[in-house]
């Protein structure tokens, strides 16, 4: 028998995390059937969520090792790189936010 970790998150700042043990052989698929996720979110679909173990993409099919962690990541919302684009114009110009105080003799961003 293997022990595996399923994480999902619901919600921003919600975790639903459970332990299961699995025959030797088991699939990230099976991760998630022998789990009560399905019975705790019944409107999920899971299958079109992307898995990953150890925060690398996996396959469903996937062969899973003892203490593996599986995980179930929603769709992005929004791009990375347009939300960082975005807080950088709330935040302002250089002389503000982040590189507000700079150290006595240090260059420019540091």
């Amino acid at each position: 028998m293997i022990e595996v970790t399923l994480a999902y998150a619901p919600a921003p700042r919600q975790v639903f995390e459970q332990t299961v043990l699995l025959p030797k052989g088991a699939t990230v698929g099976d991760a998630v059937r022998a789990s009560t996720l399905t019975r705790q979110f019944p409107l999920l679909d899971w299958r079109a969520m992307t898995p990953g173990v150890w925060g690398k993409a996996a396959a469903w099919d996937g062969p899973l090792a003892h203490l593996d962690r599986v995980e179930l990541c929603r769709a992005l919302t929004v791009d990375p790189k347009v939300a960082r684009r975005e807080r950088f114009q709330r935040q302002g110009a250089g002389a503000t936010g982040l590189f507000k105080h700079r150290r006595e003799g240090g260059k420019a961003g540091y």
